[in-house]
């Protein structure tokens, strides 16, 4: 209105991966899923990678919402059948071209602002998400 520049979005997780440091933002996606995630913060685990994204185990337990098994490069997302939150950030081994695919449907509860310091993530990884 008085061509002041926009505020920068608001950062809602701060998530390290193996000591590289991100921020992601909650989407208004699977809200029950995103609170449940929202009440176990902080996780922590030791990541499997698969293709371009990085899977961890939770003790976080809810059923699928709106479950969708392409998303998003920068997709947060909750796994119902392994109890994992997965982090994409390009193609996997059940992509049919260059979309981040899931092994079945995940809930996506947050979207990542940058991904880049994650195509340096060789194998596994330790993952830690938190608060901002």
């Amino acid at each position: 209105m008085n061509g002041s520049p926009e505020p920068p979005a608001m950062t809602d997780l701060r998530i390290l991966v193996d000591g590289q440091e991100l921020t992601a933002t909650w989407t208004g996606a699977n809200p029950e899923t995103r609170a449940a995630i929202s009440d176990a913060l902080p996780l922590e685990g030791d990541a499997a990678r698969w293709g371009e994204e990085l899977y961890f185990r939770t003790e976080v337990d809810v059923s699928a919402e709106d479950a969708q098994a392409e998303v998003p490069v920068g997709a947060v997302a909750y796994w119902p059948q392994g109890n994992a939150v997965c982090l994409f950030w390009g193609p996997t081994p059940a992509s049919r071209g260059d979309e981040p695919r899931a092994a079945s449907p995940v809930n996506v509860v947050a979207e990542i602002d940058d991904v880049g310091p994650l195509s340096s993530v060789e194998g596994g990884a330790t993952v830690r998400i938190e608060r901002a």
